[in-house]
């Protein structure tokens, strides 16, 4: 074991704090970078925007989605936090679009980004990864910005408190403010010239009421000298964002209702210093106030419905004129990005509340559904367990899927045209379409749509329950000594808790384990086909089988004769045993041209490449194949010998596991699934 020593601990720390971040120069010196670098003078929501540039991009061309690695990557974590679907991504990727359209000055600046989806939607998590990715941001050089202090002020205020000779910004301003508006504009300008980026450097804002008394008071002094007050008394210092310290990050949460103050979002009297000042100084105030820390940064607005409606008027000025109004002060300018978080609920509330109008015309949604693709949200699942410590357990095959699947059903619109079900739905919403079904996928979104009362993937299970039970079936298993996690298991600690849990409504109870029930199913229809892969899976029957395939198919193209391969006489193309293998796809008479003709343009171009003919290369053929193998096969075995180990013999039962074994079963978990799929094929010989 290597032993860190708190020398080498010590240096590490040292080299992930900025060079400059104690440092303090000049008005002069920041003037100097400015020029250089004009993008230190960024707004909030231009430094957002670029936060989200900054840790790399992938675009989705077939989605039209921008996926950003902040969230499908979480670099700065080794992907712990990452995020899962493909709708999530969409509500990413319209959050950020607002913010970069903020970043221009188009509007969305104005307006709270509210984010809306039900519980466990991810929504709190996406809202906190943007905060922890903004403190790390300006703490690069990429994303620096400054602010400044006061400071020798006892030299020139008489009734200045020695404890405030050197004052730090109230709220956190760019230097850019000390300049008049006039001289900033001619700054501004020159620096725009010089800028690379889709916006513009703006800044209009007003000192905030602390410094705009100490500018006038050194501007006194001075004869109005602004060089001599910012070179005797302003010190630039770099401001870097840190939520612990309330520094240009801010998570505002309700409290009781009854005891709400407007304080806590736009400061207070800072009572301790009102017998120094008296209490109309604005040097009494006390900036501590939630839009007051947020400045220059990030307002995070937790479960912001929840807020009583008078509360919640703050938030006007806040967006549409971004300012603040204390009690009995002067407004205050601020520069945030205002993100809010609401559940489903609140929301219905709020929007028919006519009252609510103004606050609603301000505020910009972005719906965060539930994840609507299975293979996707068994990946949260997943990341739920590598986050853990997880026991000496073995997951087995379509444990987490069919989790997955049970979520999506409960959350997915139940499709209007009869020729497509559930089942075919979630599926074809996880990529699986099968050119054989006549599904739409674009026309079941919009479907859906125009059913939902908000939209697909609002409502639902949440995978917070999943993942709980999850959790229960894993040490239940271990309980009992079971060393592996089952779609069994999971299914049972599923449909025993539906009733239990507070977020499921009791008219959804019926309806859900309805879909339990079609989970079950298809788990069966899985589970049967890794056993049938097991018991018939012969590779160089399959390539031979294939290959026969190809040569009918090709005949029958052609309009050609095949040679028989016992009499090695010329004979048509076998239609029988083409459909023999097509209808393992559940392909229709008349749908076989268009199969036959597809898998030969798939030959012919593997052929202008070089590559040889192998059906394990075409995932529809090799199904197929596999499946009429089987069907040949299955009737020489004795599936009701599968469910008791006592009647067949050991050799030949530890092969057929070894075979599971390969398809990622443990053992335990490979006699399990061998005698249920055994058991269920009996079942179904016997109905035949």
């Amino acid at each position: 074991m290597t032993q860190e020593t708190l020398e080498e601990l010590s240096q590490e720390y040292r080299d992930t704090i900025p060079a400059d971040l104690r440092e303090y120069r000049s008005f002069d010196a920041y003037l100097d970078q400015l020029y250089d670098e004009p993008k230190i003078a960024r707004n909030a929501h231009q430094r957002v925007a670029d936060m989200f540039d900054y840790y790399g991009t992938e675009y989705d061309e077939d989605a039209g989605v921008v996926e950003y690695d902040l969230a499908s990557e979480d670099p700065l974590n080794d992907g712990e936090n990452t995020f899962y679907g493909r709708i999530v991504h969409e509500s990413i990727h319209e959050f950020v679009n607002k913010v970069k359209s903020g970043a221009r000055g188009l509007g969305p600046q104005k307006r709270i980004k509210l984010l809306l989806g039900p519980v466990g939607s991810g929504k709190s998590d996406f809202d906190r990864q943007v905060r922890r990715y903004y403190e790390d941001y300006t703490r690069s050089d990429a994303g620096r910005m400054y602010t400044f202090r006061w400071t020798n002020l006892c030299d020139v205020i008489g009734d200045q408190d020695p404890a405030d000779d050197t004052v730090r910004s109230p709220m956190d301003q760019d230097p850019l403010v000390l300049l008049p508006q006039e001289q900033r504009d001619r700054v501004i300008e020159d620096i725009n010239e010089e800028l690379e980026a889709p916006y513009t450097i703006r800044n209009e804002q007003a000192l905030d009421p602390a410094s705009e008394f100490y500018m006038d008071r050194l501007l006194a002094h001075y004869d109005d000298d602004l060089q001599q007050v910012l070179e005797n008394h302003v010190e630039i210092v770099r401001l870097v964002a840190d939520e612990n310290m309330r520094q240009a990050i801010e998570t505002f949460e309700p409290k009781d209702k009854k005891n709400q103050d407007e304080t806590e979002l736009t400061g207070d009297v800072n009572y301790s210093k009102i017998a120094v000042y008296g209490e109309s100084d604005p040097r009494a105030f006390d900036y501590s106030g939630a839009f007051c820390n947020a400045n220059r940064g990030i307002f995070s607005g937790e479960e912001l419905l929840k807020l009583q409606r008078e509360f919640l008027y703050d938030f006007l000025h806040a967006t549409q004129e971004q300012t603040i109004k204390p009690k009995n002060n002067p407004r205050i300018d601020i520069d945030q990005v205002i993100v809010g978080r609401t559940n489903m609920p609140e929301y219905k509330d709020k929007k028919g509340d006519e009252k609510m109008e103004a606050f609603n015309d301000r505020t910009k949604r972005i719906d965060f559904p539930y994840v609507l693709q299975y293979e996707e949200e068994a990946k949260i699942y997943r990341k739920m367990l590598n986050n853990a410590d997880l026991p000496d357990i073995i997951v087995e095959p379509h444990t987490l899927q069919m989790a997955g699947l049970f979520g999506v059903l409960t959350r997915i619109e139940e499709p209007d045209t009869g020729n497509v079900t559930l089942i075919q739905k979630a599926k074809a919403y996880n990529g699986e379409i099968d050119e054989a079904e006549d599904v739409d996928v674009k026309k079941l979104r919009d479907e859906a749509a125009e059913k939902a009362e908000i939209g697909e993937g609002m409502e639902g299970v949440s995978p917070r329950f999943i993942g709980d039970e999850i959790a229960e079936a894993i040490m239940d298993s271990m309980h009992r000594d079971r060393q592996f996690l089952s779609p069994l298991t999971t299914f049972n600690h599923l449909e025993a808790n539906i009733e239990n849990h507070g977020s499921i409504p009791e008219d959804r109870f019926e309806t859900y384990h309805r879909y339990l029930e079609l989970v079950r199913e298809e788990y069966k229809e899985r589970a049967i086909e890794d056993v049938r892969h097991a018991l018939a899976y012969d590779v160089d029957e399959i390539q031979r089988q294939g290959e026969k395939y190809m040569d009918h198919v090709m005949a029958y193209i052609d309009d050609d004769t095949v040679e028989d391969e016992i009499t090695g006489r010329e004979q048509e193309p076998d239609e029988q045993f083409l459909r023999g293998v097509e209808e393992k796809l559940d392909l229709p008479e008349d749908r076989k041209d268009d199969f036959r003709q597809e898998v030969s343009n798939w030959v012919s171009r593997r052929a202008r490449e070089g590559d040889t003919f192998n059906p394990q290369d075409n995932d529809r053929l090799r199904r197929a194949l596999e499946r009429k193998l089987w069907e040949d096969k299955k009737h020489n075995i004795n599936f009701s010998a599968l469910v008791s180990s006592g009647e067949m013999d050991d050799d030949e039962r530890n092969q057929w596991i070894d075979a599971l074994i390969e398809q990622g079963y443990s053992e335990e978990g490979a006699r399990e699934v061998l005698e249920f799929a055994g058991a269920e094929v009996a079942k179904s010989e016997m109905e035949e």
